[in-house]
């Protein structure tokens, strides 16, 4: 019993009833252009003037329906009113990397899915609309009705029914007001059935149809793709920033007194790479508040010169071997190589022995060579990075295993492990595919 009344009290059921007579009052406007045929023939038969006029204005509703704006009117509203967790309509479009910068050396090559088909979906939501304004008009003159009745019998108002040949009216006193409060309940019944179908029919005619379903999980897979990527470039950059700058800072420290011009060396070195990280950290932040960065940072091999100057800076001794035409290296490969080439660095600062970092880069017609090399320590446990000295990667985190899935992604090869008792080397090599 509690069950069947509780729809009865909730406000929800009674915002749908409302949203379902608005629908009806919407139609209303449509009506005398329905009557213009019937006054341009006003000899015609009263049935035929009547059918007309109604299959015109239904004509009239469904046409009204095939407006993308109405839909998109009609899921706020049903969301609002009647609670139904509807999602926005899916544009046909192609998704772009926010970025700007073309396809991301990360993020998986996107499943081709169909683009949602509007003139396939369109007949849903005028089936819809005409399907709304019907129970509008319904539910409002019943339960218009049955409230009227409710206000106006306990006023002296006469009411009689006729059944089967008996007959019942009621004329005041008592028995009024008892009919007047038996009006009340049906009418909100009324709401409840009015509310209920019309949740009931919206997921199937407002909702994403099975092609826009498909549209909606590519672009969550897309989106997810691309919070990968970005976790990927924040991790190389704040990453190799912070072990940079840490030990500029101790080199600066060390030698403030004795070498002022390289102290300020080092430190105006901590200053460009704190700058570079925080470009790229506003840019990844921008992106995942879903706003629109001004400028994308896009750091190639053009970039490496810097990068490496920045190494010195922070004491390091970098042998650079660069080979080839570097500059038919563009694009996405050009990107992924930069960022490569800063993790192996990174992790050669942060867990390598001290010693000459090796950095070694060569471009073929079919092919990019990367590679780096740099000291483990005595104690380094071969392929591990632990042991009584340090390796050159560590044993957990995001270094090697993103480095891996970059690689991987590019259709490259890479290997990582220990050249001898006291080196690490980590080697590349990506396929090269020539500009048209």
């Amino acid at each position: 019993m509690i069950k069947s009344v509780r729809p009865l009290l909730r406000g929800s059921t009674y915002s749908g009833a409302l949203f379902a007579y608005c629908g009806a009052l919407a139609s209303l406007p449509l009506l005398p252009v329905a009557m213009l045929p019937t006054l341009a023939w006003p000899s015609a038969p009263y049935g035929v003037q009547l059918v007309l006029t109604l299959l015109l204005w239904v004509v009239l509703i469904g046409v009204a329906g095939l407006a993308r704006t109405t839909r998109r009117v009609l899921i706020a509203s049903a969301r609002r009113l009647l609670r139904v967790p509807l999602p926005d309509p899916v544009a046909a479009r192609r998704p772009a990397s926010p970025s700007g910068a073309g396809p991301s050396p990360t993020a998986p090559a996107p499943v081709p899915v169909p683009a949602p088909d509007p003139a396939a979906d369109r007949w849903r939501t005028p089936l819809w609309l005409l399907l709304h304004v019907a129970l509008g008009w319904a539910g409002a003159l019943v339960s218009g009705l049955l409230l009227l009745a409710s206000l106006t019998l306990p006023l002296g108002a006469e009411a009689g029914l006729s059944l089967f040949g008996r007959s019942v009216r009621v004329v005041g006193g008592w028995q009024s007001w008892a009919v007047a409060l038996g009006c009340v309940l049906p009418a909100a019944t009324v709401c409840v059935v009015v509310t209920n179908a019309l949740r009931w029919s919206a997921p199937k005619l407002l909702g994403p149809s099975p092609a826009e379903q498909l549209a909606l999980a590519a672009e969550r897979e897309l989106a997810l793709a691309e919070r990968n990527r970005l976790a990927h470039e924040l991790h190389d950059s704040i990453g190799h920033t912070l072990t940079a700058t840490t030990i500029q800072a101790a080199v600066a420290g060390e030698v403030l007194s004795a070498d002022p011009v390289a102290a300020r060396a080092a430190l105006r070195s901590i200053e460009e790479s704190a700058r570079a990280a925080l470009e790229d950290l506003d840019y990844v932040l921008g992106v995942l508040r879903e706003q629109e960065a001004e400028t994308a940072p896009t750091r190639t091999l053009a970039d490496l010169p810097e990068l490496l100057d920045r190494l010195r800076h922070a004491g390091a001794v970098v042998e650079p071997e660069l080979s080839g035409e570097l500059t038919q290296v563009q694009g996405t490969l050009s990107r992924a190589a930069y960022r490569i080439l800063q993790e192996g660095l990174t992790n050669a600062l942060r867990h390598g022995a001290g010693g000459p970092v090796e950095v070694r880069v060569a471009a073929a017609a079919d092919r990019l060579e990367l590679s780096v090399v740099n000291r483990t320590g005595a104690g380094a446990s071969a392929g591990t990075g632990a042991g009584t000295g340090r390796g050159a990667f560590p044993t957990s985190g995001h270094g090697l295993p993103g480095l891996a899935e970059r690689v991987r992604l590019l259709h490259g090869e890479i290997e990582a492990g220990p050249v001898g008792p006291q080196h690490w080397r980590l080697a590349v090599r990506l396929p090269v595919r020539l500009p048209a």
